[in-house]
């Protein structure tokens, strides 16, 4: 590197760093969060479990209410489930094309989503994971406005996650974060390879 790269290299470190320091000088509200994390690729559900492994680090009160997916052993759920401040359930009958029985499904969901209110009511959950609740919304197991009503409702300092497929635009029009996750390549529709132990489950 030249002193002329050097100094431009600096020149540009230097300005996004007054960049970062000025947003975070202008950051100074602190609030629960809902969080979406939504689209058709691969890993929403482990971005939220990773916050919730990062949120029961430092002490907080974790929630997690898992929809549609059945009580098919997971590695995560087994890890979390090990830790005294993290309560989890399992409310699902599998996924919809498997089941194939709307009633069932509709009454499970409703189901999971009273099990969902009741963590969201209760300010000691610092933190609530709603997996794919997005595909229950999708399908109008549940009302989006009782969801909406809920959420909004919440202890101020509470954080709410809530993953799958299509989320609605009402509801990422109230999150305060969206993130969505396209997918580029996947090992089981495009190579023919199964799930697997540390990667899907």
């Amino acid at each position: 590197m030249t002193a002329t790269d050097a100094e431009a290299h600096k020149r540009m470190v230097e300005k996004r760093n007054a960049g970062y320091e000025k947003k975070q000088a202008k950051a100074t509200l602190e609030k629960g969060l809902l969080i979406v994390i939504t689209g058709a690729g691969k890993g929403k559900t482990t971005s939220a479990l990773g916050m919730g492994l990062r949120a029961i680090s430092h002490g907080m009160k974790l929630g997690v209410v898992q929809f549609i997916k059945g009580a098919k052993a997971t590695g995560e759920r087994d890890l979390l489930n090990k830790f005294p401040n993290v309560d989890w359930f399992t409310i699902g009958d599998g996924f919809t094309w498997i089941t194939q029985d709307r009633e069932r499904d509709v009454a499970t969901a409703q189901r999971a989503w009273e099990q969902a209110k009741t963590l969201i009511q209760d300010p000691s959950y610092e933190m609530v994971i709603l997996d794919e609740l997005n595909t229950i919304l999708r399908y109008a197991y549940i009302d989006v406005n009782d969801v909406l009503a809920t959420v909004t409702a919440r202890h101020p300092m509470q954080h709410v996650i809530i993953t799958g497929r299509n989320a609605p635009a009402s509801l990422i029009e109230a999150a305060d974060l969206v993130s969505e996750i396209h997918p580029v390549k996947h090992p089981y529709k495009d190579q023919g390879v199964k799930a697997q132990r540390g990667i899907e489950f």
